[in-house]
């Protein structure tokens, strides 16, 4: 894993100087602004600083050297110097991610324990060498970390391949630092997070779609209600959901509620004639039918309808309940990757206490994860997935 700092004028330029000697999977992390001190911040205006990370140092770009803009020297005082020293130390910042943010967090109260039980074996076994002591503690960290995740329904292999890497630390490694480790590798696994964004110049087209009874209208109620109202987009609803009079009913009532126009699709040549009628909306927002993986039938219409749509215009959501088993999640993600590129929504988090899927579904398919809702509020009960927040549950620490 590497992990390094960027700074820049402005965010995307950090970020592009990390992709340029990282590569394109490389990770932001941390992001942070920085303004200037003392008599400098009346002439040097704030910049951005992000920590950058990739999972596999081969797929970082070695050969490129790092593009930094050089600094005007009355810019190097003291002070500068210490805050860098600061936040160019790793352990600091993990404490900050990790151990102010999940104070009551099961795994560090464990290691806590296992500390206080190291040195007390240390002064009753004064014959076992140290360094036996220290493979001890790191073996024992190892457990419960496995063990932790394991808990959050990680599945068994994911849980054991992210903790045994620890086995490679030194024998001596804090048991803090060995947990920020696991934590990072949980965020960069997790990976960058995909959300609706919009064309220029075109209508985008958002399908949403998966098993019946996930939330799939409800979500779409929050997405539109909060794109229309805080983001002030134009914003139209379709329903190809025929299926279910009740899904129907409950689209038309929220798009009642939010003044928003909906229209009802039965087949593929139902959605090209409409097509011309959206050119002036950024966003429409396509309900379907939930179906069992198993039906063939229905999953051909889903697909007619995504074939109506170029592939720049359209983005495709695979709403997914938490709460359902982890080979029911496969045999589903399986059944839409024959379909079509996808992202990862999560619905009913409310429901279970155990995120283990989010991460599970994540690794099995590739797919990037999106959003994660939780109750029917619309459209307060929904987000953005929170890779650090997911991270700190998976090892049992508060939100």
């Amino acid at each position: 894993m590497i992990i390094k700092k960027y700074t820049a004028e402005t965010e995307e330029e950090a970020i592009m100087m990390a992709k340029e000697e990282l590569g394109s999977n490389a990770i932001v992390m941390n992001m942070k602004k920085i303004k200037p001190r003392g008599f400098r911040r009346f002439f040097q205006k704030p910049s951005v600083e992000i920590t950058a990370a990739v999972d596999d140092p081969a797929v970082a770009q070695a050969s490129k050297p790092k593009v930094v803009k050089p600094e005007p020297k009355e810019e190097k005082s003291t002070d500068t110097s210490a805050i860098e020293k600061r936040l160019d130390n790793l352990a600091m910042l993990l404490e900050q991610k990790v151990a102010n943010e999940a104070k009551q967090n099961k795994i560090v109260s464990d290691v806590a324990e296992l500390a206080r039980s190291s040195a007390g074996a240390e002064s009753e076994k004064a014959e076992e060498p140290e360094v036996d002591e220290a493979t001890k503690a790191r073996d024992r960290f190892i457990e419960l970390a496995y063990n932790q995740l394991h808990n959050n329904e990680v599945n068994e292999n994911y849980a054991k391949t992210i903790t045994e890497e620890l086995k490679s630390k030194d024998s001596k490694t804090p048991l803090d630092e060995m947990l920020g480790f696991v934590y990072q590798k949980l965020v960069l696994k997790l990976g960058e997070i995909h959300t609706i964004d919009t064309l220029e110049d075109k209508t985008k087209f958002l399908f949403f779609i998966g098993p019946t009874g996930v939330g799939k209208t409800t979500t779409i109620a929050k997405l539109a209600a909060t794109y229309k109202l805080e983001k002030d987009m134009k914003v139209a609803l379709l329903t190809a959901d025929t299926y279910r009079i009740a899904a129907e009913e409950q689209l038309k009532t929220y798009a009642g509620i939010m003044d928003l126009p909906i229209d009802i699709i039965y087949t593929a040549d139902d959605l090209k004639e409409k097509m011309d009628s959206y050119k002036e909306y950024n966003l429409v927002f396509v309900d379907t039918v939930g179906h069992s993986y198993k039906n063939q039938e229905q999953r051909e219409e889903i697909q007619a309808l995504l074939d109506c749509i170029p592939i720049e215009q359209r983005d495709v959501f695979l709403v997914l309940s938490a709460t359902t088993k982890y080979n029911d999640l496969l045999r589903i993600t399986k059944t839409y990757e024959t379909m079509t590129k996808y992202s990862m929504i999560f619905t009913k988090l409310d429901e279970t206490g155990a995120y283990g899927n989010i991460l599970n579904l994540k690794l099995a398919t590739g797919a990037m994860l999106s959003y994660v809702a939780w109750g029917q509020n619309v459209p307060d009960d929904i987000g953005e997935l929170n890779a650090q927040k997911i991270a700190r549950q998976l090892l049992g620490g508060c939100d």
